[in-house]
């Protein structure tokens, strides 16, 4: 069983920058995709980002603000937030998808979550 933590939020004005980290135990998740959403309040869960066996896919909203990167030696997950806006404001969860595969945007086809990290981001 694959466990996600991750780290790295916090308070940050608008324009700033955060990176967060997801570190994964119980499996070596260097073959399977991983990605980013958040939750914002009152909002449904939505896409980041994701890295996965056939490249690298973000959601038109953080696209050329957001990278997606993964250590595999250190078996984590990164997320470089520049450019923050107050709508980035959320909790940002890390997931992992499939082995080999391209999970997509739909949150249903990732299988294990992290507890989330707040971030928000003032005006």
């Amino acid at each position: 069983q694959v466990q996600l933590v991750e780290s790295g939020g916090g308070l940050v004005q608008a324009g700033g920058s955060l990176r967060l980290s997801c570190l994964a135990s119980g499996r070596t998740m260097s073959t399977y995709a991983m990605g980013w959403f958040r939750q914002a309040p009152g909002k449904e869960r939505e896409f980041v980002a994701d890295i996965n066996w056939f490249g690298e896919y973000y959601a038109d909203s953080v696209r050329g603000r957001f990278s997606i990167s993964r250590d595999n030696a250190k078996n984590t997950l990164y997320l470089q937030m520049n450019s923050l806006k107050p709508e980035d404001t959320a909790v940002y969860y890390c997931a992992t998808g499939p082995r080999f595969g391209s999970p997509g945007s739909d949150p249903r086809t990732f299988d294990s979550w992290g507890q989330g990290t707040q971030v928000t981001v003032s005006s």
